[in-house]
């Protein structure tokens, strides 16, 4: 094959080999065309490659986000469920108290 690409372009050298040098040039030619197409246009590969990232991390935002409403909602059947959770919760947060309690706030 290196017999038949040296010097391509030159079709005075293309000789007995006219149809391998000509579709040789045709395929290069044809391959350079193709990607200029893929990176050169406005929806090009490049542009794939970067939504295929940006969807896995929106993906992995979801998951995290799916996984924080799960404890959430178990943090509100607990509440719903049980008096004393909800009377601490309200106490550790909102520094409620009953009458007659002394609240210290130490931050």
């Amino acid at each position: 094959m290196a017999k038949y690409t040296k010097d391509i372009w030159n079709r005075e050298k293309d000789g007995t080999h006219k149809e391998q040098r000509s579709f040789f040039r045709y395929a290069i030619v044809a391959t350079v065309l193709f990607l200029l197409f893929l990176f050169l246009k406005k929806d090009n590969i490049i542009t794939w490659v970067q939504a295929g990232f940006t969807l896995k991390q929106q993906d992995r935002q979801i998951e995290n986000l799916e996984r924080d409403n799960a404890a959430l909602d178990e943090k509100i059947r607990m509440m719903k469920g049980n008096r004393d959770t909800l009377e601490r919760y309200a106490r550790e947060q909102f520094y409620f108290a009953e009458p007659g309690d002394d609240v210290y706030i130490i931050e």
